[in-house]
């Protein structure tokens, strides 16, 4: 299996730190807001990875966090004039919907940021005392970044040019021994959350809590650091400096980037009027169908968003869904004695025959996943495997081998996180039942009901309208 490094810019042989176990650690979102088309990516993506090492085998410690400190979230605490933790555990809980509805498994654990502070003031303390880091006189605590000698390593920039650009590093500060320098700990603003720490009462710097969770929940050394690639410059740069600086050791083995998505071709900004979350697309399309999008392009391929894309990605899924359907049709009326027999020498050779074509597309399936995990190949593939059952595949087959082609196209998709049994329509009667209960739970104040019914009619594709005439609902 091979992975592209963005460390070595090279596919390198994946060699496990422990045989048999991958830690891997993923960067999470910020939670100030429902999570965007752009952040459903990297979950989308790296989530793939984690199951097809799971395929293969591998125990995976798999840590991705949420940020629930930083500007943005205090900027809608004060807006909302509530806590900044009312805001963020609010938008963990959304962000986890959206999650499941694009089949994203939860990590073996989720840290939250301000759960970890005590781990920050540690490894902040111990920078200090190595002197990479230095307290300033307003409480402000800097690392060091001329201290650490392989800075740039990841970004492959040198710190000359980014002294001589226009692009730096720096965040503002009157009292940084070079402007190059990053912040490790800032006190606190009027209104801010805050917590004490022996330079000020404050909050961390953004990037020394990713080290601290990554270090906490899988140690000093790791697998596998990923994320999008908008991350690589400062945010993983400086990630690697102040861990490997407090350690002492590597930070991680592989670096693993996703490119970015653009919308209609453009960069997606909401001055732009092109700005998507996942909860609004899913108003739109089945998030299997979102994800299924995702992994039309390999990881590391820019990726262009547009309706007219969806919709392509749409009806291909349903292409698949199409021959399962076929299975499952066969095996009704295998079960309903509505078979041809075909018990005879050849037809067991034809059976041998079938089995051998079906492995053989499951071993190119592996190829293309172990060559740095190319869904978009893997895709192809299970398209001509969907070929093959449509031309091939018909009554005369045995039950075991139908069974058998159903099992191996359920398992490809499965790895890649696409659900291999359709989503049952609701009939009229139905959403009309679940409108009355949800309107009743409303009545008698059970509003966590109502909402749990309208998210269950939402997954379903069903869209609600609360007018003074009454619920009105329409299909997706």
């Amino acid at each position: 299996m091979k992975i592209y490094n963005t460390l070595t810019k090279t596919k390198e042989e994946f060699a496990p730190i422990e045989p048999g176990k991958v830690k891997m650690y993923v960067c999470g979102p910020t939670v100030y807001d429902y999570i965007h088309i752009g952040n459903a990516r990297p979950m989308i993506a790296f989530d793939t990875v984690r199951r097809y090492f799971e395929y293969k085998g591998y125990e995976v410690n798999f840590v991705t966090n949420f940020t629930d400190v930083d500007d943005k979230i205090i900027g809608k605490a004060i807006e909302e004039q509530v806590e900044a933790s009312v805001i963020s555990e609010r938008f963990i809980a959304e962000c986890k919907k959206d999650m499941e509805g694009m089949n994203v498994r939860p990590a073996t654990i989720h840290p939250q940021a301000t759960k970890e502070i005590d781990g920050m003031l540690d490894m902040i303390a111990k920078l200090i005392e190595k002197g990479y880091a230095y307290a300033a006189k307003d409480g402000t605590v800097y690392f060091r970044t001329r201290s650490f000698k392989d800075y740039g390593k990841l970004s492959h920039k040198k710190l000359d040019d980014l002294q001589s650009g226009h692009r730096t590093i720096n965040v503002s500060g009157d009292e940084k021994e070079d402007e190059l320098d990053f912040v490790l700990w800032k006190p606190k603003k009027e209104g801010e959350p805050f917590w004490t720490s022996p330079w000020s009462d404050g909050r961390p710097g953004w990037h020394i809590e990713c080290s601290v969770m990554a270090k906490r929940h899988l140690g000093d050394l790791i697998d596998i650091h990923a994320g999008g690639e908008d991350l690589i410059f400062p945010h993983h740069e400086n990630e690697i400096a102040q861990s490997e600086a407090a350690n002492g050791s590597e930070f991680a083995k592989y670096w693993m980037h996703n490119a970015f998505l653009n919308i209609d071709n453009k960069k997606m900004s909401k001055s732009l009027g092109n700005f998507f979350t996942v909860r609004q697309i899913s108003e739109q399309y089945d998030l299997q169908v979102v994800r299924f999008f995702m992994l039309g392009a390999h990881y590391r391929t820019p990726l262009n968003f547009s309706k007219d894309l969806m919709e392509s990605a749409k009806n291909a899924l349903e292409r698949i869904y199409t021959s399962l359907e076929k299975l499952n049709d066969l095996l009704e009326q295998k079960s309903n004695n509505i078979e041809v027999s075909n018990t005879s020498a050849a037809g067991d050779e034809s059976q041998a025959n079938g089995q051998q074509a079906v492995a053989a597309y499951v071993q190119r399936f592996e190829s293309a996943m172990d060559d740095d995990f190319n869904t978009a190949d893997a895709i192809s593939i299970i398209f001509e495997l969907v070929k093959y059952i449509n031309i091939s595949i018909d009554a005369s087959n045995s039950e075991s081998f139908i069974l058998y082609v159903k099992g191996i196209v359920e398992t490809l998709l499965g790895v890649l996180g696409i659900k291999s049994e359709l989503k049952k329509e609701l009939l009229d009667d139905e959403i009309e039942a679940l409108i009355e209960q949800r309107t009743d739970a409303r009545k008698s104040k059970n509003f966590a009901l109502a909402d749990e019914i309208r998210d269950t009619l939402l997954e379903k594709g069903i869209l609600l309208e609360d007018t003074r005439e009454g619920v009105k609902w329409k299909r997706a």
